[in-house]
């Protein structure tokens, strides 16, 4: 398959494509391992972050890199929910995401002592990629059951074509591509 290529900032990636699902294939973004992408999508998001966040909330994963450096280049703090329980949360909060675009259902975790972070905050919700939207409306649902007010939702790409119930900045739009061609 022939990759597709981005370039933020700079910094230009060729992306392969996946399979996801039986008809489909996505490029693949992928932050974790590479910081000069990382921190060029990072600089290009500060300038988009919606001026009411207080704080930001973000998915354990290739999000969690993007996150931290936009928090450096921010100060904004951020928060992590998990898609494992561990051992040390106590009382956390759990929330399903329905449907995954990759085609696995998921179960996120936030830790009690983190959820009190989003008490009485405007949170944004941060992402990588935002694909169908289940795993931000599920961030939204626990910012929200911690007490948190979601006033937006930032995400390096999305993939085109896609219905959400919400609004997503993003820098670029990711094809979807025939799981043929």
């Amino acid at each position: 398959m022939t990759p597709i290529q981005v370039t933020v900032g700079s910094v230009t990636r060729e992306l392969p494509t996946v399979q996801v699902g039986a008809v489909q294939r996505v490029p693949l973004v992928e932050f974790l391992g590479d910081s000069e992408f990382t921190k060029a999508a990072a600089e290009a998001l500060v300038p988009l972050l919606n001026p009411q966040a207080e704080i930001m909330l973000t998915v354990v994963t290739n999000a969690l890199p993007l996150v931290h450096e936009i928090s450096d280049r921010s100060g904004l703090p951020y928060v992590v929910v998990r898609k494992k329980r561990r051992t040390y949360m106590q009382e956390p909060l759990i929330q399903e995401v329905p449907s995954m675009s990759l085609g696995v259902n998921e179960t996120l975790w936030l830790d009690a002592r983190h959820a009190q972070h989003l008490q009485g905050k405007k949170v944004l919700i941060v992402q990588d990629v935002v694909a169908s939207g289940g795993t931000s409306a599920a961030l939204a649902r626990l910012a929200e059951r911690a007490g948190g007010q979601v006033v937006g939702y930032l995400a390096a790409f999305h993939y085109g074509g896609r219905q959400r119930n919400f609004e997503v900045t993003t820098l670029q739009e990711l094809p979807g591509t025939d799981a043929q061609g």
